[in-house]
């Protein structure tokens, strides 16, 4: 390999497993809903752990944030809520996006349909 190779191979960062939705349901609650997501990502203690998951209006608009403030290491996946999300009249759908500390949002989305 080429010098220059090698230090743009050794420039990119190492990003582990993105966290990942597994699944997410909503229920209605009144005017609002509370959204369950199970999460999977391989945690490894304090130093990286999925910190949090948002949901997003198919247009990107954020609804909703679930910080999670502790690892979970012994936990996967693991299952956490939300309620009172308001969720705009008309949307038949919404996305959940989920992150880690080290690495931010993950570019993958779970589309979560709505139910009435």
């Amino acid at each position: 390999m080429k010098p220059l190779v090698i230090l743009l191979l050794l420039a990119t960062p190492a990003f582990a497993d993105a966290p990942v939705v597994e699944t997410a349901e909503a229920r209605r609650a009144g005017a609002a809903w509370t959204v369950s997501v199970t999460l999977s990502h391989p945690d490894t203690g304090w130093d990286h752990y999925a910190d949090g998951w948002r949901i997003e209006a198919p247009d990107g608009t954020k609804i909703g944030l679930r910080e999670l403030v502790h690892p979970h290491v012994n936990e996967q996946p693991f299952t956490r809520s939300l309620s009172g999300v308001a969720i705009p009249q008309g949307l038949t759908g919404v996305l959940v996006r989920p992150r880690c500390n080290v690495d931010g949002w993950a570019d993958a989305v779970f589309s979560l349909e709505l139910g009435g």
